[in-house]
């Protein structure tokens, strides 16, 4: 991987990591278009390209975060700190027993799987006001145990590249009660343990540390560029998703990506 692909690759996963149009999808689009030789350690990289994601999570909700540290410890309000556990749980575990399997299964890399999940979840999203919706909710505090777990079993959906971690957390947080900003700012602190626990895995891995340590250059060059404008796609996201209707400006994106995608697999074929 040279000097352009780690910056290519670092710029859409700071896009595409909070908007929700699928950060994985992405990558392996770009992995195709622009033939990114990366041998069979793609895969790594996409796990350690967390890292400056979730350093853009952390210092955006650092506010957020410390609010709910005091929340636990000076005023013994664990409400939302154990909904954000029991929404990470599900993934979390799903991730860790299956990671082996994604890995070295070649659907989760297939481009046909990929646009077709961006094309189904898009969907959703351009008729998600006229899914059925349990009762309204003001915020995300409001949150009962049973809605946090819907929202974390949707979160394994998005183990398949092009569905989305932020898409499938924001339209379940929907259907839970949630308004748009509310699921994405609920969907960002929940993905908070996940993304840890990736991150952790990796450096405990001999495999992990060893690709880490070789590719330090690339990894911190893509990570610093994925930080920078995830930072970005945060406040843009989070002020867009206070207008009407917003997930479905997502949704047609995903759709026309989705198309397009299958419709040149067509003609090549």
């Amino acid at each position: 991987m040279n000097i352009f692909e780690a910056i290519l690759l670092g710029f859409i996963q700071g896009i595409t990591e909070f908007i929700p149009v699928s950060s994985s999808g992405h990558l392996e689009l770009a992995q195709h278009i622009f033939n990114i030789q990366s041998g069979d350690n793609f895969h790594l990289f996409l796990e350690f390209i967390n890292l400056g994601t979730l350093l853009a999570l952390l210092i955006y909700f650092r506010k957020r975060i410390w609010r709910i540290i005091k929340d636990v410890f000076e005023n013994r309000n664990y409400k939302l700190a154990i909904n954000i556990v029991i929404t990470s749980i599900p993934a979390g575990l799903a991730g860790l027993l299956l990671s082996d399997f994604i890995e070295n299964n070649s659907f989760f890399s297939s481009l046909i799987t990929v646009s077709t999940a961006m094309g189904i979840v898009g969907l959703i999203m351009i008729f998600i006001d006229y899914l059925p919706h349990m009762s309204e909710l003001k915020n995300e505090n409001q949150l009962t145990p049973i809605r946090a777990l819907f929202i974390g079993l949707s979160q394994i959906f998005a183990l398949i590249p092009g569905t989305s971690r932020s898409g499938t957390t924001i339209i379940t947080g929907r259907i839970v009660g949630l308004d748009s900003e509310s699921s994405a700012e609920y969907s960002f602190l929940a993905s908070i343990p996940i993304m840890c626990g990736v991150c952790l895995k990796m450096f405990l891995s001999d495999t992990g540390r060893t690709y880490f340590a070789q590719n330090l250059g690339i990894l911190t060059l893509s990570n610093t560029i994925a930080f920078i404008v995830g930072l970005f796609a945060l406040h843009y996201l989070l002020r867009y998703l206070k207008k009407p209707h917003s997930l479905q400006t997502f949704g047609r994106y995903r759709v026309i990506v989705s198309c397009l995608v299958l419709g040149t697999i067509l003609i090549l074929i």
